[in-house]
């Protein structure tokens, strides 16, 4: 089914399309399309009259009257055709003899028609959401079943548990379903649920337009106190709320018992509500007030409510209802939530491994998990040919890596050599392994990928030995294969398993590849680095610079959300994995660069006077800090647009040099002193004396650089115990 969409997101896109036919700069394009507000149904036309800097821009650059003008006259027109993503349509007769037909991207038969004329035409419209989650569910309880033996009964699991409810007032929600956004960790921290009631609400209001409720709602929880009802009819419906319109059934019940509305007209409302229709609305708020003896409706007035409360209501429902959740809804939504909280309090690695299954062919929300994972104290383990199954597995109470997740290395393969392990004994080298499965399409791109992934590593050698020697073992199975074929006899036939080993191709003499190589190989055939990432020892100092991931820029396949906001400043840190250069129409060099951090990757665009001053930061695998702001667009990931650059090199850092007390730091002052001017650098010194607990960092002109030499030094002269080295946060 096809989606036209309106709003901010479209008419800021449109005025960047018509900008790019134009060939109008992307900085200008997108500075003027950052101009139209945040509101809804937004259009160009009411853009110029409520910003008055777009309407001077407008009137005073011809340049962008031509782009807004253009951009005012293809407005409300398809940008492009997109298929809803739970949308079925149903029709009496075969669907294209009422409307016309396409084929999406994916193949699938879609109409051509919106949404809204499709049910303007009588045809029915359902939406049959498929949840990623509730397979993640499902291959939690499978993997606590193989692991444990345990058999859970999700379905029927304790949904008072105050542990697991607590868990989720923690703001460690990675992986619960619809909890794992930075907002809604926040927002459970201060709601602190405790019932599925909570959750249920929760879920309800956070969402454009009932958020506004959040503060009053949580106000209203913990201090019940505080809460007053506009006209003593809305207590017994409000109540369960603490006060709050939260759920459309709330508003159905509102107009029945204050204006006496029948449950069908109730529904009426409820749907003109949800669907914004603004004439319909209009209409009932007559009815609502003052009510419709000719249709049945009472009317609050003729049930004592005044006529200024009555709009008051009226009022706080529409604004309400422009987003709102019917509670069915939400209390679906919200059981799912709290299995997900479940299985990852009581079944931590069974459940981290069926989540990151559950997007093993999408590296980045792999990485992300990983990363969790570790905070969690889960290891994950690197895929094994002889421990590892296709997808994320339990073992030892660690996560074994899925053999699916590697590059260009088929399914069928993988459960192919999989049923061969199990059925036959683990392989005892590479040469067994290429051997038992070169029928099975183990070709030579599979073999290499299974290498640089570190599957073979537990088979007696190295990655660089197996390497070399994997092409001679596959040349001569597929000799002894052919002579096989032929009905010759070789002297293999005549030998024992024992004795054939002697004579199989030995691992060259060589050492393993350095680190660096070993990761750029498991980055080509994982998309991430498994054993380590070259950032690993600058965690520290990338966690205190950064405001947001990489994960923050990725749109939600489920919601379409992204966590990182138009326009918002953030700052991201990491490598530099690949630079594109660009030139503007004046001939301005411009560079698109991907930023990879220990989650994922994220694009940077660096326009002409930034990528001067710059240029020279920007060398491929540099170490960087980007400040810039956030730019998205419909339907694709958020890029940041850089303002400031630095180097992992310029960010200081601090070394603490703890002494008893302020007699033991005079005795030694001397000592530091000198110490200190034999180092130069950017790093700040810090004395701490521990008995005055007192703490002062030296000025600027004692700063130092402290490498592995300088910590030594002061280690040898003051105890390894009292030196410290920190990471310093610095406002970028």
């Amino acid at each position: 089914m096809q989606i036209v969409t309106f709003g901010t997101l479209a008419a800021r896109n449109v005025i960047r399309d018509v900008g790019r036919v134009m060939d109008l700069s992307y900085a200008t394009c997108d500075k003027v399309a950052k101009m139209i507000p945040k509101e809804l149904d937004i259009t160009i036309d009411k853009a110029l009259t409520m910003n008055p800097e777009l309407k001077n821009i407008y009137e005073t650059y011809p340049e962008i009257t031509r782009l807004i003008d253009m951009a005012k006259r293809l407005e409300g027109l398809p940008r492009h055709t997109s298929i809803h993503a739970a949308g079925v349509v149903i029709s009496q007769k075969s669907v294209d003899e009422y409307v016309p037909l396409a084929r999406g991207a994916d193949g699938a038969v879609t109409t051509q028609f919106t949404m809204t004329t499709l049910e303007e035409l009588g045809l029915l419209k359902m939406d049959f959401l498929g949840l990623r989650t509730l397979t993640v569910i499902q291959d939690a309880v499978k993997n606590v079943k193989m692991s444990q033996g345990i058999d859970i009964d999700i379905d029927n699991i304790d949904y008072d548990d105050k542990e697991v409810l607590g868990s989720l007032c923690t703001g460690r929600n990675d992986g619960v379903f619809q909890l794992e956004s930075a907002g809604m960790k926040s927002f459970m921290k201060d709601l602190k649920p405790q019932s599925l009631e909570d959750l249920i609400a929760g879920i309800s209001l956070y969402r454009p337009g009932p958020m506004d409720f959040i503060p009053a709602y949580i106000k209203g929880k913990n201090h019940p106190e505080t809460i007053t009802y506009d006209c003593p009819q809305l207590e017994p419906i409000l109540a369960p709320t603490y006060g709050c319109i939260v759920y459309q059934e709330q508003v159905m019940q509102i107009v029945r018992d204050l204006a006496g509305y029948t449950l069908g007209r109730s529904d009426l409302v409820r749907r003109a509500m949800s669907k914004k229709k603004a004439d319909v609305m209009a209409r009932e708020r007559q009815n609502f007030v003052y009510g419709n003896p000719g249709e049945g409706v009472k009317g609050c007035i003729a049930n004592g409510i005044s006529e200024e409360t009555a709009n008051k209501i009226y009022d706080e429902m529409t604004d309400f209802a422009k987003y709102a959740f019917n509670k069915s809804h939400a209390a679906a939504y919200a059981v799912v939530s709290y299995q997900t909280a479940f299985l990852k309090y009581y079944y931590p690695v069974e459940f981290m491994a069926a989540l990151m299954t559950s997007v093993i062919d999408k590296s980045a929300k792999v990485s992300e998990y990983i990363q969790v994972c570790r905070q969690m104290g889960i290891k994950v383990l690197p895929p094994s040919i002889n421990e590892s199954l296709g997808s994320f597995s339990v073992s030892g109470g660690a996560i074994r890596y899925g053999l699916n997740a590697i590059k260009s290395v088929g399914r069928p393969l993988i459960e192919a050599l999989v049923a061969e392990r199990e059925a036959h004994g683990k392989y005892r080298s590479l040469e067994d392994f290429i051997e038992r499965n070169t029928s099975k399409d183990a070709n030579r791109r599979a073999v290499e990928n299974f290498i640089k992934a570190g599957a073979f590593d537990g088979l007696g050698g190295n990655r660089r030995q197996f390497i070399i020697i994997y092409e001679p073992i596959m040349d001569n199975v597929a000799h002894r294969r052919k002579n096989s074929i032929e009905g010759q006899m070789s002297l293999f036939d005549l030998v024992s398993d024992e004795e054939r080993d002697r004579f199989a191709i030995k691992l060259p003499p060589v050492p393993e590849y350095d680190k660096e190589e070993l990761l750029a190989m498991e980055k080509e055939v994982l998309g991430i680095y498994i054993s380590g990432h070259p950032l690993e020892e600058y965690e520290e100092r990338w966690r205190k610079n950064i405001t947001n991931t990489s994960a923050d820029f990725i749109r939600d396949e489920e919601t379409g959300e992204v966590i990182a906001r138009d326009g918002a400043e953030a700052t991201i840190g990491g490598l530099i994995a690949a630079k594109t250069i660009k030139y503007t129409k004046n001939n301005k060099v411009m560079a698109f660069l991907t930023i990879e951090d220990l989650v994922g990757s994220v694009e940077v665009i660096v326009f002409p006077n930034d990528y001067q001053r710059y240029s020279p930061l920007m060398e491929e695998d540099a170490k960087v800090f980007v400040k810039g702001r956030v730019s998205l667009e419909e339907e694709k990931n958020g890029k940041l647009i850089c303002e400031r650059m630095i180097s992992f090199d310029q960010v200081p850092r601090e070394v603490w040099v703890r002494f008893a007390d302020h007699a033991a730091f005079d005795a030694g002052s001397a000592a530091l002193d000198e110490i200190i001017r034999s180092s130069d650098g950017r790093d700040f010194v810090v004395i701490y004396l521990e008995k005055e607990k007192q703490m002062r960092r030296l000025g600027p002109s004692r700063t130092v650089n402290a490498d592995d030499i300088l910590i030594a030094r002061l280690g040898e002269v003051f105890c390894e115990e009292n030196i410290k080295l920190t990471e310093k946060a610095l406002k970028i």
